[in-house]
């Protein structure tokens, strides 16, 4: 569904974000990209919509060449939630904005109208209000509202979660997870491991503009050069899984441990 084959990016010839970048993502997976600041996951979600275009390589999107076909096309197929919903939002009221992504899809009013209440009344919006006028969790969800509206296969998310409160957190995060239930391609930035853990089938580890990591979650977090390499700490439960070893470390949550001690306890 998304492909890079042999990457590399820069924004200034003397500095390269990505180097030699290759792999795919198909559709239905809940993908995390982690690693620390500056080590290029941002740049690799703008080549992914076509924000971006790849130095060196090449990146597809359902076979569609991003070098080769314009960003308003691939945003039928990939929808961007950016790290700052403001950067995003860009109407006078909250129903505007939902509205806003159909403008290009020539789709009758009615549907349009009938659509947007619907995701109103999904969300607890306000249609009428400003969004500017609303908390910035909210702001988020209004512009994760917009994305939804027009049913991208893949959905492409910048640190969904940064700056919002743990219910405002898990909301988004459910509202997510229900779209991947339903075949929608996830990709995710995100800087807590834990929130990760929890969602994403899939993390790739990227250090320096190269991935050094890719596969399961839970065995990714386990890998320990990886972890160092990239700067990051596991989830704190890999990490007690880890230390306490042996039959622990196959150990996902709290209460698998629990169970483990109190088998031992058993015998």
């Amino acid at each position: 569904m998304i492909t890079f084959k042999d990457v590399s990016f820069s924004y200034t010839p003397t500095v390269t974000i990505l180097r030699d970048v290759d792999f795919s993502i198909e559709r239905g997976e809940f993908v995390a990209i982690v690693g620390s600041n500056g080590a290029g996951k941002s740049t690799m979600l703008r080549l992914m919509n076509g924000l971006l275009k790849p130095g060196v390589g090449e990146v597809f999107v359902d076979d569609l060449s991003t070098h080769t076909n314009k960003t308003s096309k691939l945003a039928k197929r990939v929808g961007l939630l950016f790290q700052n919903p403001d950067r995003q939002i860009c109407c006078n009221t909250i129903a505007e904005e939902i509205a806003f992504g159909f403008k290009n899809l020539e789709l009758p009013q009615e549907e349009i109208d009938a659509t947007v209440a619907d995701i109103i009344e999904d969300f607890g919006f306000d249609g009428a209000r400003d969004p500017f006028s609303v908390s910035r969790g909210e702001r988020q969800k209004i512009a994760l509202a917009s994305i939804i509206a027009v049913a991208p296969e893949i959905i492409i998310l910048d640190e969904p979660t940064t700056g919002l409160d743990y219910r405002e957190c898990i909301h988004i995060m459910d509202k997510v997870t229900a779209l991947n239930e339903t075949g929608t391609t996830i990709i995710m930035v995100c800087h807590d491991m834990e929130l990760v853990l929890d969602y994403a089938k899939r993390v790739i580890v990227v250090a320096a503009g190269q991935i050094i990591a890719d596969g399961n979650a839970h065995e990714v977090f386990r890998d320990t050069f990886a972890m160092q390499t990239a700067s990051l700490l596991p989830p704190q439960i890999i990490e007690l899984a880890t230390e306490l070893g042996g039959q622990f470390e196959q150990a996902d949550t709290v209460e698998q441990i629990v169970d483990i001690v109190k088998a031992r306890k058993a015998v």
